[in-house]
């Protein structure tokens, strides 16, 4: 009998999923519902699109509905599943276009439903010109209202907002960053990294509103005109929401366990808590190995591996989820930055007892014709010595050394090993004792 797989949802994961589930299981049945009229949209690149370093958004598409029918896949794009029953491996559809509703079942499936910004009800909230930045209709009224606005407001810090910041300012807006943390990207780097990108922002004319929350938004004529906080009043005449990110789970409600967020709990093998309902992506919790936890981290690069160990794991459990880091990297202006696990104020607020090194160097030997600083922070375990996490901050590209130290990371390394670990040394590139050699020295010394 035909195996029937019914997947909810296309984006990174579903995609991920679907392309290798199409190779593995060339007789199965493989239906792809998509609320959306497009799927697979990188919205990581969103800030680049707005920017203008990428000129055509279909670039940003990694696959096509006509891509996976070629693959024997149907596809029914803007088609709404109402609701899952996973008991009775029934799922209920509505066209959008017609209205029509339909029934379907399935023998498998799989949730790569992805997540959803975050929207503050409060006054004004309706207002015209106050807009979400997740997905490619987003990015195509962000960038026809940026042509008519002058005063841009971005609410949020993260890596989103700050690139998007970056684009407005290089279009010769006049931008205001907003957030409620006492510092940007308070979720990825501490203090002595973000002290220096902030000054970079300010450098170039950006407002930063730090340790403000929005309280509404006044309007004229029913558009965004102001943005109020707890500490005062921004004009804008277009703001942007980059507030964080929820998982898309009503579907599954009730029926499988959850993070008290919503995010689905997986196991190794990506399956839920009901048999032959397995889910990836932004709409799950992941293994978070800093910390042996369940956390929610909503990153591109979490939803294609999960995604494909989907498919590896769908007849039984084959290949098993390594966990993550939630590594991540961005550049603002000259700087290349990148993280992997906890920074320190995340240890610290999670009870662990931490300590670190935070080297400030140069990069490569000083009889070179030029050299760049750079700043490395490694956060480790006090009484063992287990590496928990890494950020590095340079003009020049040195962010693959947080790859490295990710894949300390999940192989449970401690800075004694660190020091000793074998690493290249090239006058072009680096000094005798490498970088992550010196950060393992360091802590020995402590």
């Amino acid at each position: 009998m035909t195996m029937k797989i019914a997947v909810v949802g296309c984006t990174h994961a579903g995609t991920a999923a679907v392309t290798q589930m199409a190779k593995l299981y060339p007789d199965a049945q493989i239906t792809v519902y998509e609320r959306n009229d497009n799927i697979s949209f990188l919205s990581c690149g969103i800030a680049l699109h707005v920017g203008g370093v990428v000129k055509d958004a279909e670039q940003l598409f990694y696959a096509s509905p006509e891509q996976l029918a070629a693959l024997g896949v149907k596809t029914y794009m803007l088609h709404d599943v109402l609701a899952v029953d996973t008991d009775a491996k029934t799922i209920r559809v509505r066209n959008l276009v017609t209205g029509d509703e339909f029934a379907d079942t399935f023998d498998k499936l799989v949730m790569t439903t992805g997540s959803w910004p975050i929207i503050p009800q409060m006054e004004g909230i309706k207002l015209e010109n106050i807009v979400l930045c997740k997905n490619y209709n987003h990015s195509q009224m962000i960038i026809e209202k940026a042509k008519l606005a002058n005063r841009i407001a971005v609410i949020g810090a993260g890596y989103i907002g700050i690139e998007l910041v970056e684009a407005f300012e290089q279009l010769g807006k006049q931008v205001t960053l907003i957030d409620n943390m006492e510092r940007i990207l308070y979720k990825y780097l501490d203090r002595e990294f973000t002290d220096v990108t902030e000054q970079a922002l300010i450098e170039k004319g950006i407002t930063i509103a730090a340790g403000q929350t929005v309280t509404s938004f006044g309007g004229t004529d029913g558009r965004v005109s102001t943005v109020f906080t707890t500490h005062g009043e921004y004009e804008a005449d277009l703001v942007v929401l980059c507030i964080g990110f929820r998982p898309n789970t009503e579907l599954l409600k009730g029926q499988v366990d959850m993070l008290p967020n919503g995010a689905i709990i997986v196991d190794d093998y990506m399956r839920t808590s009901k048999p032959d309902v397995f889910a990836a992506g932004d709409s799950c919790a992941v293994h978070y190995n800093p910390t042996g936890q369940n956390a929610y981290i909503p990153l591109a690069t979490n939803a294609v591996r999960m995604g494909t160990l989907v498919a590896k794991n769908l007849n039984r459990p084959t290949v098993k989820y390594l966990g993550t880091q939630g590594t991540s990297g961005i550049k603002i202006y000259d700087y290349n930055i990148a993280s992997t696990g906890l920074t320190e104020t995340a240890a610290l607020a999670a009870g662990m007892n931490v300590k670190n090194v935070t080297i400030t160097e140069n990069y490569r030997p000083e009889f070179m014709p030029t050299y760049e600083k750079v700043t490395l922070k490694v956060v480790y375990e006090a009484d063992s010595g287990r590496i928990v996490g890494a950020q590095v901050l340079s003009k020049v590209d040195l962010t693959q050394s947080i790859n490295t130290l990710s894949v300390c990371i999940q192989n449970g390394m401690t800075m004694d090993e660190l020091s000793y670990v074998d690493f290249f040394f090239q006058p072009h590139y680096n000094k005798p004792w490498n970088l992550l050699n010196q950060a393992g020295l360091q802590a020995v010394l402590i």
